[in-house]
């Protein structure tokens, strides 16, 4: 580890502080906090720029934090923590900048039921985040008999009356990402996979029919330039058909303008005491052992309990019948990371309705903690000053016990317990 003070090795020869101090380590840690919330609003403004959308303030920010990063210009612990709710200040404006791309290009999701099955014929699955790569594919794909499934970040596409509106979109294929080597290897068809977190397949499995474009690659798979997807058409027709095989409807699209039309009656349910709390449910997935705990969290919320969900930590129970209370759905899927800008407007919207400030709303936020756009996310949630939020399994490692301190005085951050203690911690019985 670099010591700050002294510019040498923490502990070497030339180090004139004998380790690294506390101060020291807290300063790398709110850096890490900082280069990660800093990737996930890289992707995000990607996103939305390939959409036509670009923010001087946001790119004018980027290049601010990246300096701060790379320079040993500052040893304020003060300072960095300033910057770093900057960071969460600047990702919201930059999802709502996605949001709006995706939404002028797209129109504004709304629910809709998604098959899980597969359907007779030649099939492509593409997985990733850029819905302009779909919507090319759709078009290309019209007319030819291939059936179109998405995977994984790709599931709320559905939603877009531009894109459902294609026939030939079939349904959705398998869960999170982590899953990928399993269901892709399921999968006989062609894969096309765009900004994601793709792993890298085993050897004469699926690679010599899985595509990439946009930015992502991977050494074997063929890539796509230009969004001709003509080697992904041919390679579709080429292989086996997929067999009929029906699957589970799940639901997605509960954008945050589907979900506010029916304000009225969410808020006559809360004030009638048909719904008595929201939990959020969101964040990444992985395979790392407690995250079982997520799956049993949302079994065991009280059926009087609404469930919004967010990104691929859904994938856990997304399937599970929750049912519904006076009709509104008691699990709501808004969607993946990216559309975390729709949940921050109904926290919103649902503060300024009961005349409250959000931190006094019915509402508990339960994070899995994982990758970039998770910490950007959650920096965003403490720029809002929101504060009690569990996050699990287990805490970042780059998180120093002083950092963590700031976190949990500010904020009142915990790690998650079981989810009996948990919920009976919220809902006070």
């Amino acid at each position: 580890m670099f010591c700050y003070q002294c510019e040498q090795t923490a502990g070497g020869k030339g180090c004139t502080v004998k380790g690294v101090c506390g101060k020291n380590q807290d300063i790398q840690s709110l850096q890490d906090i900082l280069l990660f919330g800093l990737k996930g609003i890289a992707a995000y403004a990607y996103h939305a720029r390939e959409l036509g959308k670009a923010d001087t303030e946001v790119d004018a920010f980027m290049h601010e934090a990246l300096f701060k990063t790379i320079t040993n210009v500052s040893f304020d612990l003060q300072d960095y923590v300033n910057i770093v709710l900057k960071c969460g200040k600047i990702n919201l404006r930059t999802m709502e900048m996605l949001d709006r791309a995706n939404t002028e290009k797209f129109g504004n999701p709304v629910p809709v039921e998604v098959e899980t099955g597969t359907k007779a014929g030649p099939g492509i699955l593409i997985t990733g985040h850029d819905l302009l790569d779909l919507y090319e594919l759709l078009k290309q794909t019209e007319g030819t008999g291939i059936n179109i499934y998405t995977h994984s970040e790709m599931l709320p596409a559905h939603g877009y009356p531009e894109i459902k509106k294609f026939r030939h979109l079939a349904g959705n294929f398998g869960g999170a990402w982590q899953e990928q080597k399993k269901e892709f290897n399921e999968f006989p068809g062609a894969i096309l996979a765009n900004t994601n977190c793709i792993l890298i397949p085993p050897e004469n499995t699926y690679l010599n029919r899985l595509f990439t474009c946009s930015i992502t690659g991977i050494e074997g798979a063929v890539h796509i330039k230009g969004r001709d997807f003509t080697p992904v058409i041919e390679k579709a027709k080429s292989l086996p058909p997929l067999k009929e095989n029906p699957g589970k409807k799940i639901m997605t699209g509960f954008h945050h303008t589907a979900i506010l039309s029916i304000a009225d009656k969410i808020i006559k349910a809360v004030t009638d005491g048909k719904i008595r709390h929201f939990f959020l449910i969101g964040g990444c997935d992985g395979a790392k052992p407690g995250r079982n705990y997520y799956t049993e969290f949302a079994e065991k919320v009280p059926k009087d309990c609404i469930i919004l969900t967010l990104a691929c930590g859904k994938y856990r129970f997304n399937k599970l019948d929750f049912g519904n209370i006076d009709g509104i759905p008691r699990l709501i899927d808004i969607g993946q990371c990216n559309n975390a800008y729709s949940a921050i407007e109904v926290a919103l919207a649902m503060a300024k309705a009961f005349n409250k400030g959000v931190n006094e709303l019915p509402l508990s936020i339960v994070l899995s903690w994982f990758e970039q756009k998770a910490v950007a996310i959650l920096l965003t949630l403490l720029y809002l000053g929101i504060k009690g939020i569990r996050i699990g399994p287990s805490l970042p490692a780059f998180i120093t016990p002083n950092v963590l301190n700031i976190l949990q005085e500010n904020f009142d951050i915990k790690p998650i317990k079981t989810p009996e203690e948990d919920i009976k911690d919220i809902l006070g019985s």
